[in-house]
C-alpha cells in the first residue's frame, strides 16, 4: 500500500463503523520494581508503583477500531461484578466506543492481571468463568449483537473460548451481517474453524491454523496446503493466517494463495496483535477497501503494535509514519506526520534554531521550486516544507493532478540538501500545519502579496516573520505540463 492510498484509505475510516462482539475482558497490568528475593521462598519481591487496566479480547478490538477513527459498537457479556462495571466505564470513556454489554449475575468477568518489571512479565494471574451463555442472557447477547450491528460495514467476531460465542450466538453474529450487508470476520478457537458457518473470513495465527490441520505450518507451501485442508473443512470464503515475522497468508475458495510479507520491524510484545489485525481489516472493509488491500493495511497495523508494550492500540498517525519508514532511503527519513514534525521542530527551537516554513503542490519538480526553495533556506536553520496530498491538488488543480503520486513528490523533495523536513497535508491549505508548528519564518512566492499569504497573521501574532521568494520567469509546473503537449 502507497502513503498516497494509505491516506485515503485513513480519510475514510472515519466514516465507517464496525460492530466487534464475542469474548470481552479487562487486561490489568500491575508495574513495579524488583530488588530482592522473598526470605519464604526463591521468589523475587515486586514493589509496586503503578497498575493500569484496559479493555482486552472483544473489547481491545473495539478499542483498536475507535483509534483507527471508525466508530465501534461493542457487544459482549460481562459479570455483574467491579470488574463488569469498570468495563462499562472504560466504553464510556472512548469517544468513538458505544457499549452493549450483558451483565450476568452468577458470572465473574474475565480479568488478565498481568505483574511487570523492568520490561518483563514475571506473572499472570487469570480469574474468568468459562461457561457458555445459555438462556435469557444469551438472548439478550444475541439481540445485542443485532443493536451493535445496525449501520456497521463489517461485523467482528472474537472468539477466546470464554463462553460467548455459542452456536446460536454465532448465528446471530451472521444473520446481524446478513441484514446488514456486512462481511462478517471471525477471530477463531479450537481445532475447527467449521462451527462458524459459512461467515466471510477466518483469521488464524499460525499455530491456530496448525492445530485445525494437525500439522506443521513453517513454510510457504506448508502454510497452502494447510489453508486448502483447512478451507476444504469449513464453509467459510477465505481464510487468512497470520505468520508473524513472515507476514500473512490469504486463501480464498478458488484462487492461489497470496503471501504477503511485513517489513522487518523491533518486536517488544505481541499481546493484542491479533486484535489489532481483527481491527484493522474490519475497518478497512468497512470503508470500502477491497480485501486485498484490507490484508495490507492490516498487516502496517499489526506491524506497528507489536513495537508497544502491553495491550496497545495504533493511530492513523503511527500508520502513515510506519508507511514511510518501510520506503525510506536516507532522503525519506526527512519525510514525516505532522506529530513528528512537531517533535522535531520543538527540539530544534529548543537548541536556538530559526524554523522556516513553505508550503506547496510541488507537483513536477523544476528549476523554479530548486531557487526558490534555496533562498527559503537563506531565511532560516531548518527549513520545512508541507506538500500537498494527491486529494488536495486535485480540489486546486483540477481531474488529472498530480502528475506525481504524494510518495514520490514527497521523497523528490526531501533529497534536496536544504530541505529538512517534508510533511504532506491533506486540507485546501496549510493552516492547521502552521498553527502546530508555530515557524519563526513563513515563506511564500513573490506572486502573493503578504496580506493573501495563509498563516501570515499567526506568524507575526507571535514574533515571527513572513518572507516572499523570487520566482524565476517561465518555470511553473503548469507551464512544463503544457510543453508535453495534449498527451499529458
Amino acid at each position: 500500500m502507497d502513503l498516497a492510498t494509505l491516506q485515503q484509505r485513513l480519510s475514510r475510516v472515519a466514516q465507517a463503523r464496525v460492530a466487534c462482539v464475542g469474548d470481552l475482558m479487562l487486561d490489568r497490568y500491575v508495574y513495579g520494581e524488583v530488588a530482592r528475593i522473598s526470605p519464604e521462598a526463591p521468589i523475587p519481591v515486586m514493589v509496586r508503583s503503578d497498575e493500569a487496566t484496559m479493555l482486552g479480547a472483544a473489547g481491545n478490538v473495539a478499542r483498536n477500531a475507535a483509534a483507527l477513527g471508525a466508530q465501534a459498537a461493542l457487544a459482549g457479556v460481562v459479570g455483574d461484578d467491579a470488574p463488569g462495571h469498570e468495563a462499562a466505564r472504560l466504553i464510556e470513556a472512548e469517544p468513538r466506543l458505544e457499549g452493549h454489554l450483558i451483565p450476568e449475575t452468577g458470572r465473574c468477568t474475565t480479568v488478565k492481571t498481568r505483574y511487570v518489571a523492568g520490561g518483563q512479565q514475571l506473572l499472570r494471574v487469570d480469574a474468568e468463568d468459562d461457561r457458555q451463555v445459555a438462556g435469557r442472557c444469551e438472548d439478550q447477547l444475541m439481540q445485542a449483537i443485532a443493536d451493535a450491528a445496525e449501520g456497521a460495514g463489517a461485523v467482528l467476531l472474537s472468539d477466546y473460548a470464554k463462553g460467548a460465542a455459542t452456536p446460536k450466538v454465532i448465528a446471530a453474529a451472521r444473520e446481524a451481517a446478513r441484514r446488514v450487508g456486512a462481511p462478517m470476520i471471525v477471530d477463531p478457537k479450537g481445532r475447527s474453524f467449521a462451527k462458524y458457518g459459512p461467515v466471510d473470513l477466518v483469521k488464524p495465527n499460525a499455530r491456530e491454523l496448525s492445530l485445525t490441520v494437525d500439522r506443521p505450518v513453517h513454510t510457504d507451501a506448508e502454510t497452502e496446503s494447510a489453508l486448502a485442508e483447512a478451507l476444504a473443512s469449513c464453509e467459510a470464503k477465505a481464510i487468512l493466517v497470520t505468520r508473524a515475522a513472515q507476514g500473512m497468508s490469504l486463501a480464498v475458495r478458488g484462487q492461489a494463495v497470496r503471501h504477503f510479507r511485513s517489513a522487518p520491524r523491533t518486536v517488544f510484545d505481541v499481546t493484542g496483535a491479533g486484535d489489532t489485525t481483527l481491527a484493522a481489516l474490519g475497518v478497512a472493509l468497512a470503508a470500502g477497501a477491497a480485501l486485498e488491500e484490507a490484508v495490507e493495511f492490516a498487516l502496517l497495523a499489526a506491524g506497528v503494535v507489536v513495537g508497544k508494550v502491553g495491550t496497545a492500540v495504533v493511530a492513523p498517525a503511527e500508520l502513515v509514519e510506519a508507511e514511510i519508514a518501510a520506503h525510506r532511503a536516507p532522503a525519506g527519513a526527512r519525510v514525516a506526520t505532522p506529530e513528528r514534525a512537531a517533535e522535531e521542530v520543538e527540539r530544534w527551537r529548543r537548541a536556538g534554531l530559526k524554523v522556516g516554513f513553505t508550503n506547496g503542490c510541488f507537483d513536477i519538480l523544476h528549476r523554479g521550486h530548486v531557487a526558490y526553495l534555496g533562498q527559503a533556506r537563506g531565511w532560516c536553520d531548518r527549513l520545512v516544507v508541507a506538500i500537498n496530498s494527491d486529494a488536495s491538488v486535485r480540489g486546486l488543480k483540477g481531474e488529472g493532478r498530480p502528475i506525481n503520486d504524494l510518495e514520490s513528490r514527497a521523497l523528490v523533495l526531501a533529497g534536496l540538501e536544504g530541505v529538512h523536513l517534508v510533511v504532506p497535508f491533506d486540507a485546501p491549505t496549510p493552516l492547521a500545519l502552521i498553527e502546530a508548528l508555530r515557524p519563526d519564518v513563513l515563506v511564500k512566492g513573490a506572486d502573493y502579496a503578504l496580506d493573501e499569504v495563509v498563516g501570515a497573521d499567526l506568524v507575526r501574532g507571535w514574533g515571527g516573520e513572513v518572507k516572499l521568494a523570487d520566482l524565476v520567469d517561465g518555470y511553473s509546473t503548469t507551464a512544463a505540463i503544457a510543453r508535453m503537449g495534449p498527451k499529458a
